[in-house]
């Protein structure tokens, strides 16, 4: 019986150790060089934004996403005005107002398929960046124009 509890603690310990070492990472890539531009840890239940400058209006509007299981999910986004693309569709999400002449899209809930997407960085002002947990990384200064993927890795 000692035996069986101390293989059964051993197999306990290295599932714990093999848990804590595959978090998942969200990453940003350069895809024509494969440049690696930004890894964050993304455990379950982290959040990040993607954020940059309307190119008309020029005020900030954010994509806010969720690792949910392994899944990027797409969970809420704020646009402070109804400038040109931006607007809400009936049906996904619910629009809130920001309180300061804007809105929020509450309850998006849409999962990225394949976990990933190709987003061209804006130069200059545009700024296209993530955010997570107040680290920031701006896609923009280091890749402008430039096809990026971003992808939520499931370690």
């Amino acid at each position: 019986m000692i035996s069986w509890f101390g293989g059964g603690l051993c197999a306990l310990l290295l599932s714990f150790n093999t848990l804590v070492a595959q978090a998942d990472t969200l990453t940003a890539t350069q895809v024509d060089t494969g440049e690696t531009l930004a890894v964050f840890d993304a455990p379950d239940g982290a959040g990040w934004c993607v954020l940059w400058h309307h190119s008309v209006q020029g005020f900030e509007v954010s994509d806010c996403y969720e690792n949910r299981g392994g899944r990027m999910v797409l969970v809420r986004a704020h646009l402070p005005d109804f400038a040109a693309g931006l607007d809400h569709i009936p049906g996904r999400g619910v629009q809130v107002s920001d309180g300061q002449g804007g809105y929020w899209i509450e309850d998006i809930d849409e999962a990225v398929p394949t976990n990933a997407y190709i987003l061209r960085p804006g130069a200059g002002f545009v700024d296209h960046r993530i955010n997570m947990d107040g680290t920031e990384v701006s896609l923009s200064a280091v890749a402008p124009r430039a096809r990026v993927r971003i992808a939520l890795i499931r370690n």
